[in-house]
């Protein structure tokens, strides 16, 4: 199986790692496409392009991994490969959630894999549960903590004192958080998981933009000493639920009593 590659930052780099040094493994990566080609990368430089029609042309190619942070761009390269009759993977949890409707189709004209399970949840295979496990069954919500960086942040403001601030630059420097956390600590990143799980729980597309959402970065001092009070937590949830066959959703924080279950959801776990 040969693979072609869209970006190679630290997952692309990770993947290449892991095929290179895992025996066994029938998938090789052909071609890697990339932005910057002057720039110094670990892998020699035959197997870099610029030009996304070297991967998405080529017949020898099976797999299209779609690994970069634009969000139109991402959309041409996995609409395109798709078209193709290629399989694609791809995590990019923002184009997927805004095009959702638009891939869905395509893929069911081709009927080349679409594979997103990255998406939602890291390494919790939530879709796969979802379509597997739980499809003859009716389902009346999911709800969740889908995101880890706010979980960093909400962890450390509880259990060490720490401001918001001070919570924030701790995740950031430790890997946990962007220089850039808006998709974070705004709510939108577990708000376009939502969105993706509303059409295996459900059934339904929804726009992220119907989904109501209030991240973490607008609670002040009385909030955290109001939850305190209280003998609780507060926790960043997404849920959608199905109630007189309508189907509702939302990511907010909570309030979490210390025996909750999202109680002992700590840091990124």
């Amino acid at each position: 199986m040969k693979l072609g590659l869209f970006g190679f930052g630290c997952v692309g780099q990770g993947l290449w790692k892991v095929l290179h040094e895992t025996k066994g493994v029938r998938a090789d990566i052909k071609r890697i496409c990339i932005k910057h080609p002057d720039k110094q990368r670990p892998v020699p430089a035959h197997f870099f392009t610029t030009d996304p029609a070297d991967i998405l042309d080529d017949p020898e190619i099976d797999v299209v991994v779609e690994l970069i942070d634009d969000a139109e761009a991402a959309f041409e390269i996995v609409s395109g490969a798709l078209s193709r009759g290629k399989a694609v993977v791809s995590a990019n949890k923002k184009m997927i959630a805004h095009r959702l409707p638009e891939l869905y189709a395509l893929q069911q004209k081709t009927g080349a894999p679409f594979l997103y399970e990255g998406a939602c949840c890291a390494s919790i295979p939530i879709i796969r549960n979802l379509e597997e496990y739980y499809d003859n069954d009716l389902l009346t919500s999911v709800e969740g903590i889908f995101n880890g960086t706010t979980n960093v942040i909400l962890t450390k403001i509880f259990e060490e004192n720490l401001s918001f601030g001070e919570a924030l630059k701790f995740a950031q420097a430790n890997g946990f958080a962007e220089s850039d956390p808006t998709l974070d600590v705004e709510g939108f990143d577990p708000k376009f998981k939502l969105c993706i799980l509303l059409l295996h729980a459900f059934g339904v597309f929804v726009q992220p933009e119907k989904v109501l959402h209030f991240g973490i970065h607008r609670l002040n001092d009385f909030d955290i000493e109001f939850a305190r009070s209280r003998g609780s937590v507060l926790k960043l949830v997404a849920r959608c639920f199905r109630e007189n066959d309508k189907v509702a959703a939302y990511c907010l924080p909570r309030f979490v009593p210390k025996n909750h279950r999202y109680e002992g959801v700590r840091n990124e776990y």
